[in-house]
C-alpha cells in the first residue's frame, strides 16, 4: 500500500506542474498540448533529474527524494516559500504514531481564561480544546458537541458561522482550507484526520472544490468581520501563538478593532 504522505507529495507536484506554462519557465511552447501545464519530462529537465525518477515521485511511489532533489523541484516548479516548505515536510519521514487529541496544561488553561478578549486553544487537527468567556460569547463553543468543536468544521459546515461572515465568508473559508491543507498532508492517512476530511467533504461542496486545487498557505494574522445575532457587527484582528509546553497547541486571540 502506498504511503499516504508520498501520495500527497505526488499530488502536490502534479497540481503545481499543471499550473505552469512553458512560457512562464522559459521553455518553447511548441505544438498543441492535450492538457494544461508543463509535461513531466519538462519538469524533470528543469530540475535536472531523470524523467522516470520524476514520474515515480509524482505517482506517489515509496521513494525518498533528497533535500537537493526537493530544492531542485521547488525551483523548477516556481514554488513559493510556503509551498517549498510544504514539499520538504512531505518528503521527510513522518511521525508514525496515531494522532491523539491533545490536553491543555492547567497554566495555559488559566492564562486563556484570564484574557479579556476572545481567545481559544487549538490542537494539530484544529480542534478547539479550551476557550475563555469572551470567546464563548462570540463563538458559543460550549453549546456544540465535543466532536463538532473544530474550526474547519465550524467554518465549512456550520450555517450560523457562514451567516456571521456574510459576503466575506468565501475569502476567509478558502484561505483556511489552504492553511489546513498544509497541516493535513503531513498527517495524511491518519484515522482522525481521515474522519475529519470525510465530514468536510460531505458537508461542503466548496470545500471539495478548493481541496482539489491543493493550495497551501502558512498561518498568518489578519482582520475578520462578523455579524453577531446579539452583539452586532464585530471587527477583530486575529493572531496566533505556539505554546512552548506543547508545540501542537496554538493560542488564538481576537482583538477588537
Amino acid at each position: 500500500m502506498a504511503d499516504p504522505r508520498r501520495v500527497e507529495f505526488g499530488d502536490f507536484l502534479r497540481s503545481r506542474r499543471e499550473k505552469l506554462s512553458p512560457k512562464t519557465v522559459g521553455l518553447p511552447v511548441g505544438g498543441r498540448r492535450r492538457t494544461a501545464g508543463l509535461r513531466r519530462e519538462e519538469v524533470a529537465q528543469l530540475a535536472g533529474i531523470g524523467v522516470d525518477w520524476y514520474i515515480r515521485l509524482e505517482q506517489g511511489r515509496t521513494v525518498s527524494p533528497s533535500v537537493t532533489t526537493v530544492d531542485a523541484l521547488a525551483r523548477a516548479l516556481r514554488l513559493s516559500k510556503t509551498e517549498h516548505a510544504h514539499l520538504k515536510a512531505l518528503a521527510r519521514d513522518g511521525d508514525k504514531r496515531v494522532f491523539t487529541r491533545e490536553t491543555v496544561p492547567p497554566p495555559i488553561q488559566r492564562l486563556v481564561e484570564s484574557l479579556p478578549h476572545p481567545a481559544y486553544i487549538t490542537g494539530r487537527r484544529w480542534d478547539v480544546l479550551a476557550w475563555n468567556a469572551a470567546a464563548e460569547q462570540v463563538f458559543a463553543f460550549g453549546r456544540l458537541p465535543e466532536q463538532d468543536r473544530n474550526t474547519m468544521l465550524l467554518m465549512m459546515t456550520n450555517k450560523q458561522t457562514r451567516r456571521a461572515y456574510g459576503a466575506g465568508w468565501t475569502d476567509v473559508a478558502k484561505r483556511m482550507v489552504a492553511m489546513f491543507r498544509a497541516t493535513h498532508d503531513v498527517w495524511a492517512g491518519d484515522p482522525a484526520f481521515a474522519e475529519l476530511l470525510t465530514r468536510l467533504r460531505q458537508g461542503s461542496p466548496e470545500f471539495v472544490k478548493w481541496w482539489e486545487a491543493h493550495e497551501v498557505r502558512g498561518t498568518s494574522s489578519g482582520l475578520k468581520t462578523m455579524s453577531h445575532p446579539t452583539l452586532g457587527v464585530l471587527h477583530f484582528e486575529h493572531t496566533s501563538f505556539q505554546a512552548n509546553d506543547d508545540l501542537a497547541l496554538k493560542l488564538v486571540i481576537y482583538t477588537p478593532v
